[in-house]
């Protein structure tokens, strides 16, 4: 699956079968479901999820706990817009498959 068939599955009901956490995680938040994107990542400790994760927060507005995720993932450098981030963190995951 490339970024375009991604952001198309958004119209779907239900996420494409085989995504990994992270992958479903920004899916839901493509859908508007905080929550449940939230859920997929909370506790997951891969550096991929931890990176959705930091998004997720920063997202929310909860820049501090975003900052502590951003470190964990190893990472400090965030796009200036969501959207932008959003797409760089789909993209990433989806060309490591």
């Amino acid at each position: 699956m490339d970024i375009n068939e991604f952001v198309e599955s958004v119209k779907l009901d239900s996420p494409p079968v085989g995504l990994s956490d992270p992958e479903a995680a920004l899916w839901w938040d493509a859908k508007g479901d905080w929550k449940q994107a939230h859920g997929l990542v909370d506790e997951l400790e891969s550096k991929d999820g931890m990176a959705v994760h930091a998004y997720l927060h920063r997202k929310e507005g909860a820049l501090s706990n975003a900052d502590y995720w951003y470190a964990r993932a190893g990472r400090n450098f965030q796009r200036p817009e969501l959207d932008d981030e959003w797409r760089a963190l789909a993209q990433a995951l989806l060309s490591a498959r």
